[in-house]
């Protein structure tokens, strides 16, 4: 695939097409824009340069799973959350598990609370102990995962798009 010159709109193409290939691939019956939008969100949190190599506490992947999560969602090796197609399958499915989690609990299954369920576990988040970094998190999660909600893939189902002013 070429290479996008690295303007702010191709940087919103750029964004859109991941958005697009994420709902796509997720393992799920409700691959939803919202879903897509939190995963990404998420990623671009965690590891926004994809970097390859271990975080602090030894975490890998896009989605910077921890050895224990992944193992609760995949019977690949950990190594494997390297491999960006395996790791957005288990995302899709380590998603999938906490959204059956704050449903059980009746909590909202939002992007805020998925985040912070991601963040700080949920057993945290349902007895309601998550930090205060977590919580910080959680909304920097829902507000780019509403953001990129809202990007060129949504401009499609809206009605009256938004004009683009040209660049000379």
């Amino acid at each position: 695939m070429p290479k996008l010159p690295q303007s702010p709109a191709c940087a919103v193409l750029r964004t859109g097409l991941r958005l697009f290939v994420l709902s796509v691939l997720v393992e799920t019956v409700e691959a939803s824009p919202d879903r897509a939008a939190t995963l990404e969100a998420i990623r671009l949190i965690e590891n926004p340069r994809n970097v390859s190599r271990p975080g602090p506490g030894g975490e890998l992947g896009p989605w910077q799973f921890k050895a224990e999560t992944w193992r609760m969602h995949s019977s690949r090796p950990f190594t494997d959350a390297l491999d960006r197609d395996e790791a957005l399958r288990v995302a899709g499915r380590h998603y999938d598990w906490i959204c059956r989690g704050l449903a059980k609990a009746r909590l909202p299954q939002d992007a805020y609370h998925v985040a912070l369920a991601w963040n700080s576990g949920l057993g945290a988040v349902i007895r309601r102990q998550a930090p205060s970094r977590a919580h910080r998190y959680a909304e920097r999660a829902a507000n780019l995962a509403e953001t990129l909600s809202k990007g060129p893939l949504m401009a499609a189902h809206d009605p009256s798009p938004p004009a683009l002013a040209r660049v000379p």
